[in-house]
């Protein structure tokens, strides 16, 4: 069922699957909180394709493939697209390895390289997606929110329409939860694929709401806000500050939801002071010492948002252990 697929979206994932997915993330980690570390994939090798700076993405790839008896090669200098061809690279790193991770910015590059390389790919991020973040969001949300994904109103303030945007309505679509995205219209997710995942709805029980309006955060169990400007989109700030100030995440908004218990998410890094390079510029040029979060919010007992970053390392393990053993076969 898992041996040899590849993780390009959650779209190519059942409800079951992902199930399957979180329950071995949430034996990993008992696991590793037991010192318990069979090296599943002892003596494989694995690649890290990186485009895009990370902190998250590469360091929960290296520790959870060590954990496993898997070997690392970062790579972030390669002649892919240019003195060699995306197909060519992946056949080459095919015989080379056992499984692929890419993280960069086009859709396209991590398709053609799971159409050639003859082993697992995972998507550690493109500009559409963010797979292996939601899983951990998922996991993250089964730890602290007391009752079942199914009945979770989720809600996403801010650029509904960005790479975490989109992963985000997938995975809530797929386990039968109450997605609200909440932007300024121009903002709200692709059109395509909003309807392609409101018919997924009727199959899962899951709904999905667009608001440009606060008060829809009300009755949420979890609110969840990314940065305003994605990596590559860094001369958007001044019309993305204007358009998406009114949906900075503040206490009052955590007040609004009229849950006292509401869990806050954000999958990092965060401008939520100044204790920044790009914070400071932006503080500069735009005199804001806070952008899609307050620092009183994200320091506050609500934000389980390192638990969430530790939770992409036995999530990313999850999927690696099952795509290249036979674990969960």
């Amino acid at each position: 069922m898992f041996k040899g697929r590849h993780l390009l979206t959650l779209l190519d994932y059942t409800p079951e699957e992902i199930r399957a997915l979180l329950d071995l993330a949430h034996q990993v980690k008992r696991e590793k909180r037991e010192r318990i570390f069979p090296e599943r994939m002892k003596n494989m090798n694995i690649v890290l394709l990186f485009e895009k700076t990370s902190t998250r993405t590469r360091c929960a790839f290296e520790v959870a493939a060590n954990d496993e008896g898997a070997k690392v090669t970062f790579l972030s200098n390669s002649q892919m697209g240019k003195k060699e061809s995306l197909e060519d690279t992946a056949k080459v790193l095919g015989r080379f390895y056992d499984g692929i991770e890419f993280r960069g910015f086009e859709q396209t590059t991590v398709e053609l390289l799971a159409k050639y390389a003859g082993v697992p790919v995972w998507n550690g991020l493109t500009d559409l997606y963010h797979p292996t973040q939601v899983l951990a969001d998922l996991m993250t949300i089964e730890e602290h929110v007391k009752k079942p994904l199914n009945q979770v109103k989720f809600c996403y303030v801010g650029d509904a329409r960005n790479n975490m945007g989109n992963s985000l309505m997938i995975g809530c679509a797929k386990m039968g939860m109450h997605f609200v995205g909440i932007a300024p219209k121009s903002l709200f997710p692709d059109p395509a694929l909003t309807a392609k995942l409101q018919d997924l709805c009727k199959t899962t029980g899951a709904s999905i709401t667009l608001s440009d309006n606060i008060d829809a955060v009300d009755g949420a169990d979890v609110i969840y806000t990314d940065v305003w400007v994605s990596m590559g989109e860094e001369a958007q700030f001044a019309e993305r500050i204007n358009l998406l100030q009114p949906y900075r995440v503040t206490m009052d908004m955590l007040k609004r939801t009229n849950n006292p218990d509401v869990v806050f998410l954000h999958c990092l890094p965060s401008f939520h002071d100044l204790e920044t390079a790009v914070g400071r510029q932006i503080f500069d040029e735009y005199e804001l010492t806070e952008m899609e979060v307050t620092d009183e919010v994200f320091r506050s007992r609500h934000s389980v948002v390192f638990d969430e970053a530790e939770n992409r390392m036995h999530t990313i393990k999850a999927v690696m252990v099952a795509t290249t053993t036979d674990t969960l076969d």
